[in-house]
């Protein structure tokens, strides 16, 4: 199973320069019915951050996982909810996939919004790393 894993942040007028989300360096492995981690770290100014992880299959468009608010609030997309699951922490989110299936090969974003995100936001700033 292979992993690839990029992480973008959304920015809209409320969020400034040092928002940002961040990942450990290394490769990402996996067997079928296992599980793995990625990990997503974030700073932010805003009070109250929304983080939010997507999925992407080959030639498909980013696909909407789950989300987590520091305030305790979650969902997660129906699809998702039997073996993809995030605990917020003060700085990270890490998303964490159970009995792994051939099919989760996908690359993955970490993403941050601010709590308030008018309809101008855009995706400003995007980094990528590949795990293998």
């Amino acid at each position: 199973l292979v992993v690839s894993y990029k992480y973008c942040v959304f920015f809209s007028p409320e969020i400034r320069a040092q928002d940002r989300v961040t990942q450990s360096t290394g490769d990402v492995i996996g067997y079928e019915g296992g599980s793995v981690t990625l990990n997503c770290d974030f700073t932010t100014s805003s009070t109250a951050p929304f983080l939010f992880w997507y999925i992407q299959h080959p030639n498909g468009s980013p696909k909407y996982i789950l989300r987590r608010h520091t305030s305790g609030a979650s969902d997660t997309a129906a699809e998702f909810k039997d073996r993809f699951d995030a605990n917020i922490e003060k700085t990270t989110v890490p998303l964490t996939i159970q009995r792994l299936q051939l099919t989760d090969s996908a690359v993955y974003y970490c993403a941050l919004t601010p709590t308030v995100m008018n309809s101008g936001g855009d995706v400003k700033h995007c980094q990528f790393t590949s795990y293998k």
